[in-house]
């Protein structure tokens, strides 16, 4: 065999040992990112099948801080289904409240923290047309908060149609406004590609995972009626957010702050 041979099966074999000794050791060196939600030591309730009361169970030991009341919205938790919590990794963290004021509007608001496992997280498109919904537009938008400070939170805001038929076997429609984003601790976008890229960058360059969360935002209205519930969603964000997202903060102490606070 030449030399030149030998060398160039030397280089490789160096090279595998080398790739083989990174992955090997790559999971002790890795660090989970701190979560950008505020955390609660409040068990988060399951049940067997949506609409269902019956059969319930415990969906993990703490769950995502939402507050119980917003403007002049009253809430309740909302439990995750079966459905979802075999589905996603057991290190998942949930929130999740449905919002109604007094005239009836109602407001869907979820919030899914990764672990370790980053298949948490996904693109809503897949739960919306498993559940009938098919998308009529998509938009990247802003909405401006002002706690703890004045910033621009970036959104994608969907708007979705759905077919049924009324209890007439008559074929009707019905329309909805879905708000998302994504937070991780220092870092927001409502982008899933983005958030994909950050975190292996952030995982490359650092050897942090962050540990992004999933908000969203939903509600069903008439069609012909998206724009006026988006103004609601928007209003309602606003008030909102501030109480359990601790992205963007005046800094670092503070968020720390509000997150021994939460899980006293």
């Amino acid at each position: 065999m030449k030399r030149r041979q030998i060398i160039t099966i030397a280089a490789a074999a160096a090279i595998i040992a080398a790739a083989a000794l990174f992955l090997f050791t790559w999971e002790k060196r890795q660090r989970l990112g701190n979560p950008a939600v505020r955390l609660v030591n409040v068990p988060m309730p399951g049940i067997e099948e949506s609409f269902s009361a019956t059969n319930t169970f415990v969906a993990g030991s703490n769950s995502i801080y939402l507050p119980e009341k917003v403007l002049s919205y009253q809430s309740q938790v909302s439990p995750i289904t079966r459905q979802v919590w075999d589905w996603l990794p057991k290190d998942t963290t949930y929130g999740q409240r449905v919002y109604r004021d007094t005239n009836g509007f109602q407001i869907q608001t979820m919030a899914v923290l990764m672990g370790k496992d980053r298949t948490s997280l996904h693109q809503p498109q897949y739960c919306l047309t498993g559940a009938g919904w098919h998308q009529e537009s998509q938009e990247q938008t802003t909405i401006a908060v002002d706690r703890p400070q004045a910033y621009e939170l970036p959104v994608m805001k969907m708007k979705l149609k759905r077919a049924y038929r009324d209890s007439n076997g008559q074929p009707r429609e019905a329309a909805a406004v879905l708000v998302y984003w994504f937070v991780a601790d220092d870092q927001l976008t409502s982008s899933h590609d983005e958030r994909m890229w950050w975190m292996a960058r952030d995982l490359l360059r650092t050897g942090v995972l962050q540990r992004w969360a999933y908000v969203l935002q939903f509600t069903v209205c008439r069609p012909g009626e998206e724009d006026a519930t988006y103004a609601r969603i928007s209003e309602f964000i606003r008030a909102s957010v501030p109480e359990y997202q601790l992205v963007p903060s005046t800094g670092a102490k503070m968020a720390k702050s509000l997150q021994a606070e939460a899980t006293r």
